[in-house]
């Protein structure tokens, strides 16, 4: 994981908002996103910090993509 970009959180919010996840909740600094067939993605918000790379692994497969996927389209 290496070469594996770091990305801050509204970032990945950019990201998600374009496949169609909405802000469903907010509990202390985590928002929990959700989509219409019930999938979940829980981001953190820490102020100004980049996103560790284990939990945006995990994260990128909680909406179903690999990480190949997700950084096209985060360049778009």
């Amino acid at each position: 994981m290496s070469n594996f970009p770091s990305i801050k959180a509204k970032d990945f919010i950019k990201v998600i908002e374009k496949l169609g996840f909405y802000l469903d909740r907010q509990k202390g600094s985590h928002q929990i996103y959700k989509n219409s067939q019930g999938q979940r993605v829980v981001v953190p918000i820490h102020s100004g910090k980049d996103i560790k790379q284990g939990t945006l692994m995990g994260m990128i497969q909680d909406i179903g993509l690999d990480k190949e996927s997700f950084f096209e389209l985060l360049r778009k």
